[in-house]
């Protein structure tokens, strides 16, 4: 059975709970985290956990997955606007994946618009605070259960 899901969280999500609540609500990283997984085992899924405030970390990371995942849930914070190399790295490890934000980033700063890696995914997920991460699941489960 294909349900191995890995959910990797980028930089400065490890500061959720003392960021701006406006954008990225009051959860912090450990909370978030349990309210994924509890959806995750809803709906059949396991899941394993990955945050890193080092892009090459991020990118390594990826590389490592062939083999650990069918398929990626991913929040690269702001590496999303401009990392060409996560997205080659997203790219190399043909997995499904759905990018994940916690904030409308189409309503925010112009710069915070442009995705490099949206291309590469089967969905994005915006602006549904920590519930987009549950549909975010179950788009992949739908996916890698074809």
């Amino acid at each position: 059975m294909r349900n191995r899901i890995e959910v990797m969280h980028g930089v400065n999500l490890d500061q959720l709970g003392r960021r701006d609540p406006a954008h990225y609500g009051s959860l912090t990283l450990e909370e978030l985290e349990r309210q994924i997984s509890s959806a995750a085992r809803e709906l059949g899924l396991e899941v394993r956990f990955f945050q890193t405030n080092h892009e090459g970390k991020f990118v390594e990371h990826l590389h490592r997955l062939e083999g650990l995942a069918d398929g990626i849930v991913l929040n690269p914070g702001a590496w999303t606007h401009y990392s060409y190399a996560i997205r080659d790295a997203l790219e190399l490890t043909g997995l499904p994946a759905v990018e994940v934000h916690l904030s409308n980033i189409d309503a925010r700063e112009e710069w915070r618009r442009r995705s490099v890696i949206t291309d590469l995914c089967i969905a994005r997920v915006a602006g549904k605070g920590p519930d987009g991460y549950r549909d975010a699941l179950e788009q992949l489960r739908a996916k890698i259960g074809e």
